[in-house]
């Protein structure tokens, strides 16, 4: 009795262990997480890319592109062929190898006296009409303003902002002179005639215009200039400190001057050299010529003031407390006389 006890004990343990290790292993099955199953995203992400790259470019085909101003240059005005035979009955070779005279050194405790003067040189006026001279030689065409902007073209002189100030603290570029000489291209609409050839149908198109240099629309140039009494030699002397082109605004539509300003300031000492190698126009012989740095130097143009250092603590010029044309030249010449009279003064007759 007692063992079949004990064979039926086994025979319950044997089933309690196989019933136990299977509920675990179902167990364990039921607790694994399942796999979730990724959807493929590069097919999406890749057709919006297809989306947006066709977008950009029916948008790039669809977008106004800006015309491109063609480059162009500035100095292509000056443009003068070399002749290949003796221009001239004569060797001219004393202009080639003409230089100007040093300047006589005024110390500083010699210059009793000392005045500034801005005073404008209006090239329409008789006296000034060398300035006009445009004919051509083989250095270039005459033309006074010609003469200046080969000599910045060349690099001889350096050429000073004239919106910064006029004490040449600020040279300028080539390129930036050229954009102050003929401006920049400009982008406008005009009828395509072409597609509307009545001009009734409103159909427009894009075209560049470029404004040419025109010389002869400049008529004036300013001079920066220093009067000095010399005690040494009891002298008074006047030297020019930079000279600038004027260019006039002007109304295309009435035709009146909107106003003036200085194109850029040349250093004149440092302009002397190119002017010595310039002759001016004679019109009376064409032989007996003299060199433009002569002609500034011996003061053989006719010029009107536009400021002065004299009684002026504002720094301010004629016109602007004076209205009138005709009282403006007769305040400049009232500044004339009273420099002419303070050298007058210090002698006795």
């Amino acid at each position: 009795m007692k063992l079949k006890g004990t064979k039926y004990l086994l025979i319950f343990s044997l089933f309690s262990m196989l019933f136990l290790n299977g509920f675990a292993q179902t167990r364990k099955k039921t607790n694994t997480p399942k796999k979730k199953v990724e959807k493929p995203t590069t097919s999406k992400i890749t057709n919006t890319q297809t989306i947006d790259s066709n977008l950009n470019v029916v948008m790039a085909d669809t977008a106004v592109k800006p015309i491109q101003p063609p480059k162009k240059d500035p100095f292509a005005f000056d443009s003068v062929r070399i002749s290949l035979r003796p221009d001239a009955a004569v060797d001219r070779n004393l202009v080639k190898s003409r230089t100007p005279l040093a300047y006589e050194h005024i110390r500083e405790d010699d210059a009793w006296y000392r005045e500034r003067v801005w005073r404008e040189i209006d090239i329409r006026e008789k006296m000034n009409l060398s300035f006009r001279y445009k004919a051509d030689d083989d250095n270039g065409n005459q033309r006074f303003l010609n003469i200046l902007l080969t000599s910045i073209k060349k690099g001889d002189v350096t050429v000073f902002d004239p919106t910064v100030d006029d004490r040449f603290t600020t040279p300028m570029t080539i390129q930036r002179v050229g954009e102050v000489i003929s401006g920049k291209c400009d982008s406008v609409s005009v009828i395509d005639w072409e597609k509307d050839p009545t001009g009734s149908k409103g159909i427009f198109k894009d075209s560049v215009v470029c404004k040419e240099f025109n010389p002869d629309e400049i008529v004036k140039f300013r001079l920066k200039e220093e009067w000095v009494f010399d005690k040494e030699s009891s002298k008074m002397y006047v030297r020019i400190l930079g000279i600038a082109p004027v260019k006039s605004f002007i109304d295309e539509a009435t035709g009146t001057v909107l106003g003036e300003s200085p194109m850029f300031w040349v250093y004149y000492p440092d302009l002397r050299p190119v002017l010595a190698l310039y002759e001016v126009y004679n019109g009376k012989n064409f032989g007996a010529k003299m060199s433009w740095e002569e002609l500034f130097e011996s003061r053989y143009f006719s010029s009107y003031i536009i400021k002065t250092s004299i009684e002026n603590p504002y720094d301010y010029f004629i016109k602007s407390y004076i209205k009138d044309d005709i009282l403006r030249l007769l305040e400049g010449e009232n500044l004339k006389t009273k420099i002419f009279n303070f050298e007058q003064g210090l002698w006795s007759y």
